[in-house]
């Protein structure tokens, strides 16, 4: 994707409290370019999130269910914990205080891949507390050459339901151009039910997409991805 085919979250962190571009700093995946897209929090005192939405015609909103994938990490120099990297589809607007289904790293060391459902602001917190709909089996400790190459599915029902499936890619053995899916262990289907039961909230039929990272008041942590794809529901 074009550089023409992002724009920016309203309402995010400015740059002077986290930058964001892309760099040939960083250790791409494997299968991966030259550059990634990375985020780094030059600013411990505030609270926010940054982040692009894909600006194409018919993800600017979808009409319907949508699969979005990328390869993400976490790095930090300072702390482990303050900051989530993460895809977002769904969403109600372009601003980071939408709600949407978010899947990514969960603030938290070690840490787990995460499936929420709220607000981009909000990033993915410790899955602890339970504000969660999947969390995986495994769990990671931050490394510099650690990869995850993930994918959300959102398939919209005729009756408005959504079914949310979670996909990791083994970079060890495929690269992230020639990937080859596997549910990740602990995340079963989540079925988010129009009448609420299974999340407490109605189901997002469609919406933006995106990428971000949130930060809760943490300096020198930082986040890249790569291979960023969308796709639509027709």
């Amino acid at each position: 994707m074009a550089d023409s085919d992002w724009a920016n979250l309203d309402s995010q962190l400015t740059g002077a409290e986290v930058g964001q571009d892309v760099t040939a700093s960083l250790t791409p995946p494997n299968g991966g370019g030259t550059h990634v897209y990375a985020f780094n929090s030059l600013n411990g005192t505030v609270i926010g999130a940054a982040g692009k939405y894909c600006a194409i015609a018919n993800f600017s909103p979808t009409a319907e269910g949508t699969w979005a994938a990328a390869a993400i990490k976490r790095l930090s120099s300072s702390q482990n914990t303050g900051f989530s990297p993460f895809l977002f589809i769904h969403a109600s607007g372009y601003d980071t205080t939408d709600n949407a289904y978010l899947l990514g790293l969960e603030d938290a060391d070690p840490y787990r891949i995460v499936l929420r459902k709220g607000s981009i602001i909000g990033g993915v917190p410790q899955a602890n507390d339970g504000e969660y709909l999947r969390r995986s089996s495994q769990q990671y400790q931050i490394s510099d050459d650690l990869w995850h190459h993930i994918a959300v599915e959102a398939v919209t029902q005729p009756n408005g339901e959504v079914y949310l499936n979670c996909w990791m890619n083994d970079l060890a053995s495929n690269p992230v151009t020639a990937p080859s899916w596997v549910a990740i262990d602990g995340m079963t289907q989540f079925v988010d039910d129009v009448p609420g039961i299974n999340s407490g909230s109605a189901p997002y039929g469609a919406g933006y997409c995106g990428f971000a990272m949130a930060v809760q008041e943490a300096i020198a942590v930082r986040a890249a991805f790569d291979h960023i794809q969308f796709k639509r529901q027709v």
